[in-house]
């Protein structure tokens, strides 16, 4: 079980690296702010991620059990305050454009997986370390997954967006 438990590791270790280079990429490509900035932020906490899991793996597979001096925690998400931050404050004709809206998708994509992922081995150990250590990488890809979903909103229909971020009421008033 052990063993497997490290080749999870491994490829959870792979597919932060990815996602990193994706969102990465993503951000230096689009002109559009809110991507860019959602692209940023996304890719520095997958990048917090593998630090942390690669610090994790190296421990493991060293004493062939999880480690206890391993920080067992990782910075919270907080890409809905940048979000809100960043529309609030970004130009209402900004355009996006069809590969913002594609690489969104992809990015929902990789977020729903990596968040089955991390509940999966929750789900599949008893020890509570270790379940509190990937159920919580599973509830900021949630977060991500929620984000993204957002973002595709906005991308999709801005102006709808818009009417219902700012929740317009039908009284008159």
């Amino acid at each position: 079980m052990d063993q497997e438990r490290l080749n999870a590791l491994e490829t959870a270790l792979n597919n932060e690296m990815k996602e990193h280079e994706f969102y990465m990429k993503n951000a230096e490509r689009t002109a559009n702010p809110l991507g860019k900035s959602m692209f940023k932020q996304i890719a520095g906490e997958e990048l917090e991620h593998h630090e942390r899991l690669k610090e994790l793996h190296k421990k493991w597979a060293a004493n062939e059990k999880w480690p206890d001096t391993v920080p067992l925690t990782v910075h919270q998400t907080n890409i809905k305050d940048t979000l809100a931050e960043v529309l609030n404050n970004m130009d209402k004709t900004a355009q996006s454009n069809d590969d913002d809206l594609a690489a969104v998708r992809v990015a929902i994509e990789f977020e729903a997986k990596g968040m089955a992922y991390y509940e999966r081995l929750r789900d599949n150990s008893s020890e509570p370390k270790v379940k509190d250590f990937f159920g919580l990488l599973a509830r900021i890809e949630r977060e991500h997954y929620l984000s993204l979903k957002e973002a595709e909103e906005f991308f999709i229909d801005p102006a709808a967006y818009y009417t219902r971020m700012e929740h317009p009421g039908l009284d008159g008033a």
